[in-house]
């Protein structure tokens, strides 16, 4: 049984709004996916924080997405989220009959020189898919009623069904846009990206292109000159030739298949798991001390079993223990090419809940080339491999360094001990422990 269309007139300042939109020329017309895109990010809200005191909210479609499906077969560009959807009364009321207050207000400031692209601050972004399509179909799902069917050409009225034959969304919304002739480009996979990148980027929930893959494969021609054979019968000998002639030749079939291709950058902060982000945050600094580092370190990763300490030195499957590379060190006759490549397998790993660390990181954000930065990363090594058991190449260097703290510490210019042996120091860049390490063998 079919259900019942109602039909129903648009307000009389919508009405106005789409005529000025259709009507008027305006260059800016790909902001109508970034208002679709920020419309659908809206509802993904609202049903997200819904969720957050019933999560059975989510129950009819958990994932929480943004779909876009270009078909140039229908030159049709499709949204679809999972968000909160529109009961039919939301249809009628959000979608035409109750003008917003932004309606009036966004054409004043049309007619007073202000860009189309400043529609969606009105309010009233959904509009501004007119700007490319002569037709739009709205399919929505909201939790607390069925799903319907929203539709206008924008000729003063819109329609709304009930829909019983359309495929369901579960929850949500879909957005199909019936483009016009000489706005085709919105079709083109390069164009969408490149869209999504400029307007859209940071979106908060997953945006992804359905995308359209083409290959070509070769074939042989022979059922294509059984058939021939089938209907021209008493032209065997010139069937033959041709098919002799065929034969040489391969046919190339194309095969097309698509795939669902992610568009914007990352998940969203509240979409991360807690470690996901602390690994991000402390990125940076990882890299920071592994440059000032070097080889002294294989890797600098973050780590959640570092309870106390800043950091730590492990080493790795193959690579020596504290112990055995003291014993190592300790013989007369030692292999000292094995010996470098097996004491430097070693890891450090860093605390991010460590207070000296947070604040290395601060300054290593600030300046990675801050000279304290690279003082005390080489002083949370040395620390690190004495307690981790390791010995020191120069204790002689570490303990220049740890007065040169003290001297920090008790607010000391080194510039007024011109004397002193400390300010014979030299640079980090050059510290002998760069080459010393190198020689533990």
């Amino acid at each position: 049984m079919a259900s019942e269309t109602e039909t129903f007139a648009f307000q009389a300042e919508i009405n106005q709004l789409l005529s000025l939109i259709i009507n008027t020329f305006y260059s800016n017309k790909e902001i109508f996916l970034r208002e679709l895109i920020s419309n659908a990010s809206d509802a993904l809200d609202k049903i997200r924080f819904e969720s957050l005191t019933d999560k059975s909210k989510l129950d009819a479609q958990p994932e929480l997405f943004i779909h876009i499906i270009p078909d140039k077969a229908t030159n049709t560009l499709t949204l679809i989220d999972s968000g909160i959807g529109m009961t039919k009364s939301d249809l009628v009321n959000n979608l035409g009959t109750i003008a917003r207050s932004g309606t009036k207000d966004f054409m004043e400031a049309l007619a007073a020189g202000a860009d189309v692209s400043m529609i969606g601050q009105f309010g009233v972004g959904f509009y501004s898919a007119y700007l490319v399509a002569e037709r739009v179909v709205v399919t929505s799902k909201h939790n607390d009623d069925e799903q319907y069917v929203w539709e206008s050409q924008a000729g003063g009225s819109f329609t709304v069904t009930r829909d019983t034959t359309g495929e369901p969304l579960g929850r949500g919304t879909k957005i199909t846009l019936y483009l016009k002739d000489d706005q085709l480009e919105y079709l083109e996979e390069r164009r969408l990206k490149d869209l999504v990148k400029k307007h859209s980027e940071f979106i908060s929930y997953p945006i992804s292109l359905w995308t359209e893959k083409t290959t070509e494969k070769e074939i042989s021609d022979d059922e294509d000159e059984d058939e021939k054979k089938d209907t021209e019968e008493g032209k065997v000998e010139e069937i033959d030739e041709e098919k002799e002639e065929k034969e040489k030749k391969k046919k190339k079939i194309k095969e097309v298949s698509h795939e669902w291709n992610l568009i914007n950058k990352q998940k969203p902060i509240w979409m991360r798991k807690p470690e996901e982000i602390t690994k991000e945050k402390f990125e940076g600094l990882c890299k920071v001390i592994k440059e000032v580092l070097g080889d002294r370190v294989e890797k600098v990763i973050v780590s959640d079993r570092v309870v106390d300490s800043p950091c730590c030195l492990v080493t790795g499957e193959y690579g020596w223990t504290a112990n055995m590379e003291r014993i190592m060190k300790a013989q007369a006759l030692r292999d000292t090419s094995m010996g470098g490549y097996m004491s430097s397998k070693k890891t450090m790993e860093i605390n991010p809940e460590n207070a000296i660390m947070e604040e290395l990181r601060k300054r290593a954000d600030a300046d990675k080339n801050d000279k304290s930065v690279k003082d005390l990363v080489m002083l949370l090594f040395e620390t690190s491999l004495l307690t981790s058991g390791f010995s020191l190449d120069d204790p002689n260097t570490f303990g220049t360094r740890i007065h040169r703290m003290l001297k920090l510490g008790l607010s000391i210019d080194e510039d007024e001990e011109a004397a002193g042996a400390d300010t014979d120091m030299p640079p980090l860049e050059e510290d002998a422990g760069e080459s010393k390490m190198e020689e533990v063998d």
